[in-house]
């Protein structure tokens, strides 16, 4: 087997950590390194989640038991940059972010990747369930859903292009969560019991809505809620606080309950609605990325999921004049949000993705 040096995403969590071990243990040339993303003066970083100095010294005792070298990089500037700023900015505007999506696309698999280029490794790899192959056919990199389809995490990489997936090993893809641990233990590793984190990295001790007014203070002023026809029916606290579908947190008395339907952050309202009224079928679809082709039929149908883990509706997708496309829906589908990726399937493969713009019903 023919080895090859490879830099490795440790976050100090089980899967970046087993990855390691699992190429560590074929006798590649294996270089552990882990990112330092939040600027102290944004959010402390001490507060255990993602990133934090407790995953940091995580990441370098394992990177100690497996005998490989441990690195530490300082992205601050840039994730300040590509994912809080647009994090700050997306709710600002009444829409709803993935900043994991942002993160993988400008940070992992950018700013990362170009480090591992110019520091001369062969690989990168990192813990994400998910598959890469190459086509024997068309020459082209596949990005494939994990094995494990309640752990997948193809979603978040629809934007990577055929450099990056040529240059990324995913170690986990084809294996499943609960093999993953067993593998933790069996390579001795201590972060076998560490529970994973499933919140925003950079909001620590404040919910989202509270970061996002923090920073941008305009967003946290007060609104009127409006009904589907236009009448104040009570008072928000701030655009920042609320995501389409949206119950709680309205404070609304009503014979049925209503739902966040749109945001207007031109006359910071919030227009709420009956649960039937979140239904919809068409959305347009900006800045669009594609693995599958350099440039998109102009007609296709596939598998769109609307947001991650949703359960995906088959759809036929069309390109618009510029660089949009419009995503007509077989099934109408709930809580359609704009900001968020929609991401297209076919079976296992990823074809791409982009993100939900308006939304027409």
């Amino acid at each position: 087997m023919k080895k090859f040096r490879i830099m490795v995403a440790m976050s100090g969590g089980v899967d970046s950590s087993v990855a390691a071990a699992i190429l560590s243990s074929e006798g590649h040339e294996v270089v552990g390194v882990t990112l330092r993303l939040v600027p102290p003066e944004i959010s402390s970083d001490e507060g255990g989640r993602c990133c934090s100095i407790w995953d940091v010294e995580d990441a370098r005792r394992v990177a100690s038991q497996l005998g490989i070298p441990y690195y530490l990089f300082n992205l601050r500037s840039d994730f300040t940059k590509h994912v809080i700023e647009y994090f700050v900015s997306e709710y600002s505007k009444g829409r709803t972010p993935n900043p994991c999506v942002v993160c993988n696309d400008r940070i992992k698999f950018g700013s990362l990747f170009k480090k591992a280029k110019l520091l001369g490794f062969d690989f990168i790899a990192t813990g994400h369930y998910a598959r890469s192959v190459c086509d024997p056919r068309t020459g082209r990199m596949k990005l494939l859903r994990g094995v494990d389809r309640d752990k997948d995490q193809s979603y978040f990489l629809y934007r990577m292009n055929q450099d990056q997936l040529a240059m990324t090993i995913f170690p986990l893809g084809n294996l499943r969560k609960e093999e993953v641990k067993e593998l933790a233990i069996s390579f001795g590793l201590h972060v076998f019991r560490k529970r994973e984190s499933q919140e925003l990295c950079f909001v620590v001790g404040e919910s989202h809505g509270d970061f996002v007014a923090r920073m941008n203070p305009a967003a946290g002023k007060e609104g009127p809620i409006l009904d589907e026809w236009g009448k104040v029916v009570g008072t928000h606290k701030g655009i920042a606080f609320y995501t389409i579908g949206q119950r709680k947190g309205l404070g609304i008395s009503s014979p049925k309950p209503l739902y966040v339907k749109a945001i207007d952050p031109s006359r910071n309202a919030i227009f709420v609605c009956e649960e039937e009224g979140l239904y919809g079928k068409r959305f347009t679809v900006e800045d669009p990325s594609f693995i599958s082709w350099d440039e998109p039929p102009e007609g296709f149908r596939a598998e769109a999921h609307i947001r991650y883990k949703s359960s995906g509706s088959m759809a036929f997708v069309s390109l618009l004049p510029g660089k949009g496309l419009m995503v007509e829906l077989e099934e109408p589908q709930k809580a359609i949000t704009p900001g968020q990726s929609v991401v297209f399937y076919d079976g296992d493969e990823v074809l791409g993705g982009g993100i939900i713009g308006s939304v027409e019903g």
